[in-house]
């Protein structure tokens, strides 16, 4: 046996770095990011961000990397990671173009879920190469992060030649890649909005009306029941769906009401949309018998005010928009 096969891979300190990385923007994603790839053998040399939180969170996650402008970073870096929030990205990419930052072969990878790689065109024809990598995953801005990218899903879309580039750094950042195509990146954005951000909302509002009710430690028995709600809902989809609307139990339902109008009323109308949702979900699936979500849809009515209950315009509540990273 050669000796040498025998012993531990190298330290990724130790490798050749492949690239030169530089993060444009040291929020919560960059910095992680860059820390992934520094751990695959690439090497940070750049960074920017302006807030004292951005410049905290670079020298936790990427110590001994300068803090410099976005033009020095793209001077320094052959792969730049632009993570800024989604509506300031276009404005940035055309501003770097325009200033002649971009160079030729560079490879330059946004973060946003709601863009794909066309929104990199002004950089494209500066003739870099433009890639939309986009974490399927909820960043703290510390240390965990880069642990979290383990199995964590990437939103890819790039040029059809600049694929397998696309994925293999996502494999190098620990994640799986998953292909989304451009006029697809808007609604696969919504559908995690739809689900990550809104879930905070639900449980923060779910812990505070637990306290109102008496209960010292709403996180401690929360987390076993929405624990299993979640790995249920994901093994089997609306067949997870139980609790009163899915019974039918209108009777439960307008007592909720009625409590929630006391005690929180700003939690009012988003339970009624959820369990308007909910029942045309359990009603469609056959787990909500007709005869009883004729009562329960009357009680949903009755308390809903505004357009989307009642009839009156003909617009359901899940169909307002919104929702961001």
């Amino acid at each position: 046996m050669n000796p040498s096969a025998a012993q531990d891979p190298l330290d990724p300190r130790d490798r050749p770095a492949r690239l030169t990385v530089g993060v444009v923007g040291a929020g919560r994603v960059g910095p992680a990011l860059a820390a992934a790839l520094r751990l695959a053998g690439h090497r940070p040399v750049a960074v920017s961000g302006v807030s004292d939180a951005s410049v905290r969170r670079a020298a936790a996650l990427l110590p001994d990397v300068p803090l410099v402008t976005p033009a020095e970073v793209f001077a320094r870096a052959e792969l730049v990671l632009l993570t800024v929030p989604d509506d300031a990205l276009p404005g940035l990419v055309e501003g770097l173009a325009e200033t002649g930052a971009v160079r030729p072969g560079q490879l330059l990878v946004h973060t946003s879920g709601r863009y794909g790689a066309r929104v990199l065109d002004p950089a494209l024809r500066a003739g870099a190469l433009p890639l939309a990598l986009h974490p399927a995953m909820t960043f703290t801005g510390s240390s965990v992060d880069v642990q979290r990218l383990a199995g964590c899903s990437f939103g890819v879309t790039a040029p059809e030649e600049l694929r397998l580039a696309a994925e293999a750094l996502v494999i190098e950042m620990g994640g799986e890649p998953e292909w989304i195509a451009e006029e697809s990146r808007p609604l696969y954005h919504a559908a995690l909005a739809l689900g990550a951000n809104h879930l905070v909302t639900l449980v923060a509002q779910s812990m505070e009306l637990l306290r109102t009710a008496g209960v010292t430690a709403p996180d401690r028995m929360l987390g076993p029941l929405l624990g299993a709600a979640l790995d249920n809902a994901l093994r089997s989809g609306d067949a997870a769906l139980t609790g009163p609307v899915a019974r039918g139990d209108a009777g439960t339902v307008a007592a909720h009401v009625a409590e929630l109008r006391k005690h929180a009323p700003a939690t009012v109308a988003g339970y009624l949309a959820m369990a308007r949702t909910t029942a045309d979900r359990a009603l469609a699936h056959g787990l909500l018998k007709p005869e009883l979500a004729e009562d329960l849809l009357g009680v949903l009515a009755a308390h809903g005010e505004g357009p989307g209950f009642g009839g009156g315009s003909g617009e359901g509540p899940g169909e307002s928009t919104g929702g961001t990273r």
